[in-house]
């Protein structure tokens, strides 16, 4: 099993910045995929943006050019820097690690943390 604990979420006014961070612990033998995700109210969960050692980073459109995903396979931590905030960024905002374990791959959630974007 694969735990992932996220934190760095909060209240911020609009124009500010956050960073997130998820910390995954327990059987990983290896990462294929790191990855952030968002679920605003009503919404359907999105992909914010995700990164791999095969092809690199990956970003929403929203997120270009403000967000910036990091992936530390040592201490096992993604990150995510949220700068330029906008209202709409409002959203549980999820981490994800795809493990590779005995030749297959599963996906592991974190509990979701809360960014509110707000004057």
């Amino acid at each position: 099993q694969v735990q992932l604990v996220e934190s760095g979420g909060g209240l911020v006014q609009p124009g500010g910045s956050l960073r997130l961070s998820c910390a995954a612990s327990g059987n990983i033998a290896s990462i294929n995929a790191m990855g952030w995700y968002r679920q605003a109210p009503g919404k359907q969960r999105e992909l914010v943006a995700s990164t791999t050692s095969t092809f690199g980073t990956s970003y929403a459109d929203s997120a270009k050019g403000r967000f910036t995903i990091t992936g530390d396979n040592v201490k096992n931590t993604v990150y995510l820097q949220m700068n330029s905030l906008r209202p709409e960024d409002t959203a549980i905002y999820y981490c994800n690690f795809q493990v590779g374990v005995g030749g297959f791959l599963y996906n592991y959630w974190g509990q979701g943390t809360q960014v509110t974007v707000s004057s």
